[in-house]
């Protein structure tokens, strides 16, 4: 790998020799203490196996544009905030009740299989699931502080991880608290940002500056860089969850409008509809098990409304928010050549 040119596939594989590797013996300590841990073990494992580990080169990038040289150490501290990505997904997809993620069964689906002889089984395998989401993360603070960092960087950017927890637990907690209410731009807006902007982009940004010693103009330059970027992934995210075809995103498409969830493509639906589209959308949301053609009449009525596209709208827009406060800086070319990179793949059309 050429560390002043930014390279995807070689840096996902750099860190994944520092993540699986590291899992992978914690979940073996974790199953050695009893062979019925065994399956809980297989699970922490399975929720570090995929991903474009987006995360730790937002990281990663964050201490390079400081001007600090390319560092293995730095490597396995970024690799942290993959952990703290897989806990989220683990919880999300409790929280969601979603049964597929990268085409496998999620964690409280698949520990079905461990607990089937046991009293209310679904419930067992839910709370198998939650700690396995808790370990993620405490796992991601453990590679974190033994990365191999000098301590007093390490001291730079722990109060950011306070921050991060704190941040993330209260965009999901505004998520659960927010659906089936009846959907709000802002709201939804808010959710997004700190439920998964926060925390994809802008977050490990300020962790490799802070590692990095970045000073505050340049630590408010990533933020007004990563903030609209993690929207405007989140954004993605939605259009893809609806929209996308499962075989190629790994997960069920009729989740959100099962969930009701607060999606901002929803809320903007709502909010230029008609009393009769409002009636058909209250009819079809949160219904447990949504057929193919009520998903169908969702997606009529979106695509009716024009909704995709002004969807997009919303993602260009801040994807060149991004940019254009990414220009703004004072960074080496590489590290801006990279972050413009990251913007643009971190927004990709899946189609």
């Amino acid at each position: 790998m050429t560390y002043d040119r930014w390279e995807p596939a070689a840096f996902k594989a750099r860190v994944d020799e520092v993540l699986q590797p590291f899992v992978a013996q914690e979940a073996d300590r974790f199953a050695a203490i009893d062979p019925l841990l065994g399956p809980v073990a297989e699970q922490l494992e399975a929720a570090v196996a995929d991903g474009k580990r987006m995360r730790a080169a937002f990281c990663y990038w964050g201490w390079r544009a400081v001007g600090q040289p390319d560092s293995d150490a730095l490597v396995r501290a970024a690799a942290s905030m993959e952990l703290v990505h897989a806990a989220a997904v683990v919880h999300d997809d409790l929280i969601d009740d979603s049964a597929l993620r990268h085409g496998r069964p999620t964690p409280h689906i698949a520990l079905r299989g461990a607990v089937r002889r046991r009293p209310r089984a679904v419930a067992a395998a839910r709370s198998l699931a939650m700690l396995v989401g808790d370990l993620l993360m405490g796992l991601a603070g453990q590679l974190f502080a033994g990365s191999g960092l000098p301590a007093a960087y390490l001291a730079r950017a722990r109060p950011l991880w306070a921050v991060l927890t704190r941040e993330l637990i209260a965009g999901e907690c505004l998520e659960i608290l927010s659906t089936g209410a009846e959907p709000d731009v802002a709201a939804s807006l808010k959710v997004i940002r700190y439920k998964t902007a926060k925390y994809t982009v802008e977050h490990p940004l300020l962790i490799g500056g802070a590692l990095a010693g970045a000073s505050e103009r340049l630590r408010e330059g990533y933020s007004a860089y990563g903030l609209p970027l993690g929207e405007a992934f989140q954004l993605r995210d939605d259009l893809i969850g609806l929209f996308g075809d499962p075989e190629r995103t790994g997960k069920a498409n009729a989740d959100d409008v099962r969930g009701h969830r607060p999606t901002a493509l929803l809320a903007e639906t709502w909010r230029v509809a008609g009393d009769g589209d409002r009636e058909q959308l209250r009819a079809l949301l949160g219904r447990r098990d949504p057929d193919g053609d009520g998903l169908d009449a969702v997606r009529e009525v979106m695509g009716r409304l024009k909704t995709p596209d002004r969807v997009e709208d919303m993602i260009t827009a801040r994807v060149e928010e991004a940019l254009g406060a990414l220009h703004e800086l004072d960074v080496p070319a590489q590290a801006a050549a990279a972050l413009t990179a990251l913007a643009h793949s971190a927004t990709v059309r899946l189609s």
